[in-house]
C-alpha cells in the first residue's frame, strides 16, 4: 500500500468494494491478515455469529490496533496454510470470517468454506 490517502480511501469503501480489494490482494500476496493478543485471535460478533475479522495488509489490520484492542499484533497467515488449516478449523469451531471490516464493525460475513471458495477463483 502506497501512502496514508491510499489507505483512507480503500478502507472507506463500500463493504462489497472491500471484499473485492480483500480477495485481489490476498491472491496477489498470498496472505491474510489477522490480530491477535494473549488469548489467540481477536473476534469479533454480530447478533448470530461470532467472527475471526481478516485483512488484506498488515496496514488494514494494524488501524484496528487502538482502544481495547492497544495490545493486539498483526499476523499473517500464508494462504497455503489458511487452505489446509484454517478453513477446516473454524469450520470445526463454528466460526464464520467477517472480510475487511471497517473501522465501524461493518464488513461482509462469510463462512470459511465461502471465503476459500472465492480465494480459489481466478
Amino acid at each position: 500500500m502506497a501512502n496514508e490517502d491510499n489507505l483512507h480511501k480503500i478502507v472507506n469503501l463500500n463493504d462489497e468494494n472491500r471484499v473485492t480489494y480483500f480477495l485481489k490482494e490476498v491472491r496477489e500476496n498470498q496472505t491474510i491478515w489477522i490480530l491477535t493478543d494473549e488469548h489467540g485471535c481477536v473476534m469479533l460478533n454480530t447478533e448470530d455469529e461470532d467472527c475471526v475479522p481478516v485483512w488484506p495488509s498488515k496496514e488494514t489490520a494494524e488501524l484496528w490496533i487502538n482502544g481495547e484492542w492497544n495490545t493486539c499484533k498483526a499476523e499473517t497467515i500464508g494462504l497455503n496454510k489458511w487452505y489446509s488449516r484454517w478453513t477446516q478449523g473454524l469450520l470445526d469451531d463454528e466460526l464464520a470470517i467477517v472480510v475487511f471490516p471497517n473501522t465501524n464493525e461493518q464488513g461482509v460475513v462469510l463462512y470459511p468454506d465461502e471465503l476459500e471458495d472465492e480465494l480459489r477463483k481466478k
